[in-house]
């Protein structure tokens, strides 16, 4: 196919928009952005136009933002397009079969994980939260099912140890935006190479839900330093202070670290207990070797901040636990 491609873009996050962004700078035109409806944000419930809506504005580019894509009407609006592919990152919808065929080409989704690990909505987050090292983008040829498609592409890139979910995602975002055209270019050329998953691999990624956030002490230091860097910035990795008097106080964990095992002042303390609180140290007991450092964190209704500060205003003590509510020791 010697001319350029009638691209549909069906994105909505802030990963789509690098890709986006390349096929917009592309020789291939972009016929359609279709993205998720707005949804309300901030405390007033203001009704904000997704990250690829914004950018679709900016660039002159038709926005169509269904409810249902796989409704027959949508379906038929998408034919009406005569797209040649679909280019697929960070949507939010599974697309159906009849999607899918609206486009000779089919459908390419760009997904933020070395498929097929880590399959679902947030691959980014939980290559954090079990440690992996590495990780990376894969643009697979799509099918109904999710993302099981074979991969046309794939790129690698290390997991840096003080990485947080929003920095990777940001920068697989930006390897994924150098793939996107040639992948493309490769169907339409019919030099694709699709490599099948296997099945045998296969992880999941589901999204995340509030209770993912819930700081478990039971776990070592390194795990809960794992958890802090992916729960950002939803839903945030979280604990209780349960004071001695007064009602447990919910505390989140915006930057920790593994502290060396000497510094533990107790003899066997119990995991979620406090070992040291004075100055700038905040130590607390883990169910590893290590106690978690904990450098910056936000008690309920206040900002984020450093452990000093937080210290000098509050009266959490050596041996006092962090733990769930009505947990048993």
């Amino acid at each position: 196919m010697n001319r350029p491609l009638r691209v549909v873009m069906m994105g909505t996050g802030e990963f789509a928009v690098p890709i986006f962004a390349a096929l917009l700078e592309s020789p291939h035109q972009v016929v359609q952005l279709v993205t998720q409806p707005p949804r309300p944000q901030g405390r007033r419930g203001r009704l904000e136009p997704s990250p690829t809506a914004r950018l679709a504005q900016q660039q002159n580019v038709p926005v169509f933002t269904p409810e249902r894509v796989n409704a027959p009407e949508c379906v038929a609006r998408l034919r009406q397009l005569t797209p040649d592919v679909l280019v697929v990152a960070d949507y939010g919808q599974i697309l159906s079969a009849e999607v899918l065929q609206t486009a000779p080409l089919g459908g390419v989704n760009l997904h933020g994980s070395l498929l097929p690990k880590y399959r679902g909505a947030a691959p980014v987050q939980w290559a954090i939260y079990h440690g992996e090292s590495e990780t990376g983008v894969s643009a697979i040829h799509m099918t109904p099912r999710l993302d099981a498609g074979p991969v046309l592409a794939q790129q690698r890139t290390p997991i840096h140890p003080e990485e947080t979910a929003p920095e990777l995602e940001a920068r697989l975002a930006r390897l994924a935006a150098g793939m996107v055209v040639p992948v493309i270019e490769s169907l339409a050329a019919g030099t694709a190479r699709e490599v099948p998953q296997d099945p045998a691999l296969v992880s999941r990624a589901p999204r995340l839900k509030k209770t993912d956030g819930v700081i478990c002490w039971q776990r070592t230091a390194e795990q809960l330093k794992n958890q802090v860097r992916a729960m950002q910035p939803w839903p945030r990795a979280y604990t209780w202070w349960l004071r001695p008097e007064g009602e447990p106080l919910r505390l989140i964990l915006h930057r920790v670290a593994v502290a060396p095992p000497q510094q533990a002042a107790a003899a066997s303390p119990q995991p979620g207990e406090v070992i040291a609180a004075a100055a700038d140290t905040l130590l607390v007991a883990t169910g590893g070797p290590e106690p978690l450092r904990i450098i910056q964190l936000q008690p309920a209704g206040k900002r984020a901040m450093e452990t000093a500060e937080f210290l000098r205003g509050y009266p959490l003590r050596a041996g006092q636990r962090l733990g769930t509510p009505g947990q048993k020791d």
